[in-house]
């Protein structure tokens, strides 16, 4: 299936490890060769992709293509993700490659200390080590530091130490006062406790180990600070870069389809809008129905299909292309969801059961929430049991509301009623519950209503979402910033799309794109 991505609606604007509070890592980057390669060849011409019969290709261009979507998937971090930097790397302890990293470092300075307790001491190593550190020293500096950079060649004068070696008269001691005061001068305010434990190292060995083990982290201080620069500039054009990177990745690729993946899940999205139950589109901040096909819209059917990237089987379906170098975060706020829902569905349970007697007792739906959240830690995880964890719950919570009763002079529940609110605790840990189903609507309502609104601020929090209005709001804000951002990058690709979907079903053509609605913001 070709795609034309700007004629429907308008054009549109155009190995270190890597963390963020939570991040995105080597898998997600493989991940998207993987898939991709599954995919059509398309090439770009004027902006539109066309289908290219299969071809071989070369070692070289897929060498080539890695490099593209690594470099893509690393400015795409950058800018999704403000808290993004550049982290060592930390091997397993019981992991084979951190077994022979210490067993190369442990004979590597063991060769330096051989060399330098003999009689008369061997300075080869010694002295190669100096030049790295100088090397890393100078790589510090910007082009003004003339000063500094004289300093740095005249001591370290690599063929002066070699001299003075020979004739007996190297004292790396002295180098060393100059290397750590030099690092002092150029680290980050972060690294100062670092450079004052080095001064107090008399052993050289040891101070040269801890001399490179600095510097390492200067180097890192350095690149998220160049990070930290460029973000805004990148910020400019990375949607340009971005669309530009994955049409090009794209070129390298060949198969017989495009985009199979983003066209089955904009599909089921239509199919689920005009169904019964999931019959619903959000449009001008109003909720109407949508049971006839000619009131649906690409907007709607988008919105609807970025909800169902919160409802997600990660274990045995390939995410959409376009966004799947945001599946970790994507699913990441699914189990925020998840959670929240059961959260939500518990306490709407407590209160519908219990009435005014504690509804306006905020101090008690806080504890109430910190109960339920510890209870169901670690909930998606494969060994946990859900249904075993509400029982538990259900028993707890029975204690804390009558201990409440109790101390505001209200009756304890009785018997009776206090089985049948176990019961309906309980029955949470079914997926078909009727409560948590209201619950999950209500969410995703409330998540397609700030896709829409050009003021989230007035957008109403739906019933019994109150008591987790704020934990709802920060993924709502983290989910929103996510789609904006992906709307702007591939609009192109989902217009044509939408289009002819909705075409072939006879549905309303679209108006302006999303990305030209999320510019005019």
């Amino acid at each position: 299936m070709p795609l034309e991505p700007g004629k429907p609606c308008g054009s549109g604007e155009e190995d270190t490890e890597s963390t963020s509070h939570n991040r995105q890592d080597d898998s997600e980057t493989e991940d998207l060769r993987n898939q991709l390669r599954q995919n059509p060849e398309i090439s770009h011409s004027e902006n539109t992709l066309t289908s290219v019969s299969p071809n071989l290709v070369s070692v070289e261009e897929l060498i080539e293509a890695e490099k593209g979507i690594c470099n893509m998937a690393l400015a795409h971090e950058i800018v999704v993700d403000e808290s993004f930097i550049i982290k060592q790397r930390d091997l397993p302890e019981s992991s084979f490659e951190k077994t022979l990293e210490v067993i190369m470092k442990k004979a590597f300075w063991d060769s330096l200390r051989a060399q330098l307790n003999e009689d008369p001491p061997v300075y080869d190593h010694a002295i190669k080590l100096l030049g790295e550190i100088k090397e890393s020293l100078l790589s510090f500096l910007l082009p003004g530091h003339t000063r500094l950079r004289n300093q740095i060649n005249e001591v370290l004068d690599l063929e002066l130490i070699k001299q003075e070696a020979e004739n007996g008269a190297l004292h790396i001691p002295k180098l060393a006062d100059f290397i750590i005061g030099m690092m002092g001068t150029l680290c980050a305010p972060i690294r100062d406790d670092d450079i004052k434990n080095i001064r107090d190292i008399t052993d050289v060995v040891e101070l040269f180990r801890e001399i490179f083990a600095v510097l390492d982290l200067m180097k890192l201080d350095m690149v998220n600070f160049a990070i930290s620069s460029i973000r805004p500039h990148l910020m400019k054009q990375s949607v340009d870069y971005e669309r530009k990177s994955f049409q090009e990745f794209f070129d390298k690729q060949h198969g017989k389809s495009s985009l199979e993946i983003t066209t089955e899940w904009l599909q089921e999205a239509a199919s689920e809008l005009l169904s019964s139950d999931m019959n619903i589109s959000v449009h001008g901040g109003a909720v109407a129905g949508a049971k006839d096909i000619s009131a649906l819209c690409p907007t709607s059917v988008l919105n609807h299909a970025y909800v169902k990237l919160l409802k997600w089987d990660h274990t045995n379906r390939l995410f959409p292309e376009p966004v799947l170098m945001d599946q970790s975060r994507f699913k990441e706020m699914q189990q925020e969801l998840n959670q929240l829902t059961i959260i939500a569905a518990v306490l709407l349970v407590i209160y519908n059961m219990t009435g005014a007697a504690i509804s306006g007792l905020s101090g008690f739906l806080g504890r109430l929430k910190r109960i339920i959240k510890v209870l169901l830690t670690g909930m998606h995880t494969l060994s946990f049991n859900l249904a075993e964890a509400m029982v538990s719950m259900s028993e707890q919570i029975c204690v804390e509301v009558n201990n409440c009763l109790s101390q505001h002079g209200f009756s304890l529940l009785i018997p009776e009623k206090e089985t049948v609110l176990k019961g309906q605790i309980q029955a949470i840990s079914r997926s078909d519950n009727s409560v948590r189903k209201l619950i999950d609507v209500r969410i995703q309502t409330f998540l397609k209503m700030h896709l829409v609104s050009c003021n989230p601020k007035s957008v109403a929090v739906p019933g019994g979402l109150g008591p987790v209005r704020s934990e709802l709001e920060e993924i709502t804000i983290k989910f929103l910033h996510l789609v904006n951002y992906n709307k702007l990058v591939f609009s192109p690709y989902y217009d044509t799309i939408l289009t002819k979907e909705l075409k072939k079903n006879g549905s309303q053509l679209p108006g302006p794109s999303e990305e030209e609605q999320l510019s005019s913001r």
